[in-house]
């Protein structure tokens, strides 16, 4: 009799410590798939931010165009008035050396 009660006894502390790794084991299931769904919003977060940054990259090629462009038409306008206002010293000193 005392050996069947110290198998029960056996028996039940093995089902509590049965009992005790499938909690244990149920509750790390649920905190991997909370840690898998916090993985797939950072993921979406640095895709989304990965896109902005492209984005930006393609907004600063073009604003690097348009200032190259800006200095490109400033420096025909520079040569231009260069060569207006020489055309003008030729003409006030055509002006200049005609008897009046």
């Amino acid at each position: 009799m005392v050996a069947v009660v110290n198998f029960d006894a056996k028996v039940g502390r093995l089902e509590s410590i049965v009992e005790q790794i499938g909690e244990a084991v149920l509750v790390t299931s649920e905190t991997i798939e909370r840690l898998a769904d916090r993985v797939d919003n950072l993921s979406t977060q640095i895709e989304e931010q990965g896109k902005q940054v492209q984005q930006q990259g393609y907004q600063i090629l073009a604003l690097c165009d348009a200032v190259q462009t800006l200095a490109e038409n400033q420096n025909d306008s520079m040569q231009k008035l260069s060569h207006l206002t020489q055309t003008l010293d030729r003409l006030m000193g055509m002006l200049q050396s005609s008897p009046e």
